[in-house]
Parts: C-alpha cells; sequence; structure tokens
C-alpha cells in the first residue's frame, strides 16, 4: 500500500482522539465549569472501579481463548520491556540534566510507562474500520484488535501499579525521610560532644551513673546469650533471614494497588475466555447468560470516551510553567517519541526473524505501537497519592500529549509499512 494512504489510515484515530481530548479540555475550563476538580475525581473514580473493569472484563470474554493465550506469550514480554528500557533511559535522563531528587520518580515513571490503556482501545480499532485498512477484513480486524488492545490495557495496568507505582513511592519516601531528618533538628553541641568527649557523652546517655558490678554480670550473661545464638548452624540462620526479608517485602506490598479493579477485571475475563463451559455459558448468540456479558460489553464501551475526556480535562493543570519545566519536558519527548521506537523496531523485529511472534501484522504492529505511546494517565494519579511533582506531571501530560498528534501519526503510519 502506498505510503500516503498509510499515513491517511493512520491519522483518522489519532484525529479522534485530539478531537475528544480536546472537547475534554474545554468542559474543564472555567467559562464551562463542567469537568471541574470535583466532577474530574468522581469520573475517573467511575473509570477507575466500573469503566475499565468492564472495559476490559468484556472484550477479553468474548476475544480471548486458550489458543490465542499461547500466540500472545510475547506481549506480556515485550510490555515488560517497554518499562524496563524506559526505566533505563530515563535514569540516564536524570543524570544528564541533574533532576532535582524530588522529580526523579516522576521522570523514570513517564519514561517508563506508557498509556497502554485507552490509546490503544481507540486507535487499534479504528484503524481496523477504515475501509482501505491495510489488515484484511474490517469484522475480523476490529475483532482481533479489540483482543491485543484489550490484552495490551491489561498488562499495563499490572506493571504500573506494581512497578511505576512503586518506583514513586521509594523517591518519596526518600523526600519524606529528608524532610523529618533534617539538619535544623541536630544539636550542634550534641555533635560536638561526639567528636570530642565520647566518655562524657557515654556517661550523659547513662544518667552519670557508674556500671557496678551487678551490670556488668547482666551483661555478660547477654554475651553469653549471643555467643551460643551464634552457634546456630548456618542454614537455620539463613532461613530465618529469608523469612525475615519475605515479611518485610509482604508489609511493604499494598495488594490493594496491585489488584486495581482493571487487574481483577482481566482475571475474570480470561477465565471466562479460557474454560470451555464458562465461555458457553456467558459469550455468544446462544448462550444462556448472554445478557451479562452484554451489559458488560455495554457498560465497558463508556470507558473509552470517558477516559479520553478525563485526558483532556487533565492537561488544563499544565498550561502553566512550561517554561519552567522545559528541560524535563524535551528529555521525555525524546524518550517516549524517538529512543524507545527505534528500540523497539528493533527488538520486534529480532523476534520476527527468530520466530518468536506469530505472522499477525496487526499484532506486529500492536508491538511496535506500545514503545511509541505517551506517558501513561495514571501517572498524574500516582502522584497526587505520594504528592510528589503533581503540577510538574501535568505539564508534562500536556506537552506530551500535545506531540503526540504528530508522533503517533508518523510511527503509526512507518509501523503498518513496517509489517506489511
Amino acid at each position: 500500500m502506498e505510503f500516503w494512504k498509510l499515513f491517511v489510515v493512520a491519522l483518522m484515530p489519532v484525529l479522534k482522539v485530539l478531537l475528544i481530548t480536546v472537547v475534554g479540555t474545554f468542559l474543564a475550563l472555567d467559562r464551562f465549569g463542567i469537568l471541574r476538580e470535583t466532577a474530574r475525581k468522581n469520573l475517573n473514580t467511575m473509570v477507575f472501579f466500573v469503566f475499565a473493569p468492564a472495559l476490559v472484563c468484556g472484550s477479553l470474554a468474548e476475544t480471548i481463548t486458550l489458543r490465542s493465550i499461547v500466540m500472545l506469550w510475547f506481549m506480556p514480554l515485550n510490555v515488560l520491556l517497554t518499562f524496563i528500557i524506559g526505566t533505563a533511559l530515563g535514569w540516564l535522563l536524570v543524570k544528564i540534566t541533574r533532576v532535582p531528587h524530588h522529580l526523579q520518580g516522576l521522570v523514570l515513571g513517564c519514561c517508563a510507562a506508557g498509556n497502554l490503556g485507552n490509546l490503544p482501545l481507540i486507535i487499534v480499532p479504528a484503524v481496523c474500520k477504515e475501509r482501505s485498512n491495510p489488515f484484511g477484513d474490517v469484522d475480523v480486524c476490529y475483532r482481533n484488535g479489540l483482543a491485543y488492545a484489550s490484552l495490551s490495557m491489561a498488562l499495563g495496568s499490572i506493571y504500573i501499579w506494581t512497578y511505576v507505582y512503586n518506583i514513586v513511592r521509594i523517591y518519596s519516601s526518600k523526600i519524606s525521610t529528608e524532610v523529618k531528618v533534617d539538619d535544623s533538628m541536630i544539636n550542634p553541641v550534641f555533635a560536638t560532644a561526639i567528636e570530642t568527649d565520647p566518655e562524657n557523652l557515654l556517661t550523659r546517655s547513662t544518667g552519670g551513673a557508674l556500671v557496678t558490678v551487678d551490670d556488668r554480670s547482666q551483661s555478660n550473661d547477654h554475651v553469653k546469650q549471643f555467643e551460643i545464638e551464634c552457634t546456630m548452624p548456618d542454614k537455620q540462620a539463613k532461613v530465618e533471614k529469608i523469612v525475615k526479608q519475605l515479611k518485610i517485602l509482604a508489609e511493604k506490598i499494598n495488594l490493594k494497588v496491585v489488584f486495581a479493579p482493571a487487574t481483577i477485571g482481566t482475571i475474570v475475563g480470561l477465565i471466562i475466555g479460557i474454560v470451555p463451559q464458562f465461555r458457553k455459558l456467558l459469550v455468544g448468540n446462544n448462550a444462556p447468560l448472554r445478557v451479562v456479558q452484554d451489559s458488560l460489553v455495554m457498560v465497558g464501551a463508556a470507558g473509552i470516551p470517558a477516559m479520553t475526556l478525563l485526558v483532556g480535562a487533565n492537561l488544563i493543570k499544565g498550561l502553566k510553567g512550561i517554561r519552567k519545566q522545559l528541560p524535563l519536558i524535551v528529555g521525555i519527548t525524546l524518550v517516549r517519541f524517538i529512543a524507545l521506537p527505534a528500540i523497539g523496531i528493533g527488538i520486534v523485529k529480532g523476534a520476527i526473524h527468530f520466530g518468536l511472534i506469530h505472522p499477525d501484522p496487526l499484532y506486529q504492529f500492536l508491538l511496535l505501537l506500545q514503545y511509541a505511546l505517551p506517558p501513561a494517565v495514571a501517572m498524574s494519579t500516582i502522584t497526587q497519592l505520594f504528592g510528589a511533582g503533581e503540577g510538574e506531571c501535568s505539564v508534562i501530560m500536556l506537552a506530551t500529549y500535545s506531540c503526540a498528534g504528530i508522533s503517533l501519526t508518523l510511527s503509526c503510519t512507518f509501523f503498518m509499512w513496517l509489517v506489511l
């Protein structure tokens, strides 16, 4: 197919996204006041708890089977690679531009996490609906494209709320620790006493009391107990150490965040799609409980325009302060729209060469698209949770999504030409 025709096919879905985004931005303006802060929070809650889980569950249940899961095994690895490579490039950006410490988690998250949710769900099926689409029959393309995009959204949600969430949490905890342990809180007289007279410090810490014979005997008992503990077998000590580390890890992991509603919807949708008994019961024109599946699809269909409107409404926060964050904006834009897509082309083409990916051009197109997306919208929610770089995140979102109109069109055109 000619490059110009591919360009037109790629342009249409991106224009749809931009138009709905602009509507969301206008609705958030003070002049209209429809999507104000309270309304945005309520709509975001609806998307998070209702629309997104229903959309993912309904799409996966209808389109994913055990055979397709085996065929799509490379997608989880591909999404993970986008996060790891994005983090590495973000770390280089942090070092080169000397990003302030309180913004490092934000920069790493924006470079690592792409919008694997609503953008593929809009772009891929919309490309299939075009009459001159290069992927064959419209109905087959649409059904497969929706399945691929739904799985991409589910994987993205899991990785964002386990991987990126914890990156931002780690850096935000460092910030809070630095605030608590401030230099002004340390007594300079106390510090001087440590350096000049450690014995005096010892007497002060014990209240000036002398060490008696009984105290020495108690200390000897502690020494003997310590020696007995040290004689424990090495294996037992290692096992206790591992158990202790696992307990610490379990305490740090927030299971409510890991098992977000979209993740639960993914699990339920995969179970319905993979287990034949559930599939016959819920999916299909002759299914006894098909009304449940139809209701899920109907509710989930509202999620795509709601998510896109929220993207536009949230961008209104970033209209101020673009000049202050110009180095960060340029760096993240280069990482997400130039460096990552270039690396992604090498990875996907290499996987195709070695026969790791089944020969479906639409599937290959989505794998490439996963490297060329703007930062995930969930970054705004994560920064709000930890209070780390909320204003800067809005500025970055505004700039990157403004550039995404041109970047995504060119990338989609090139990727379609590449896989055909």
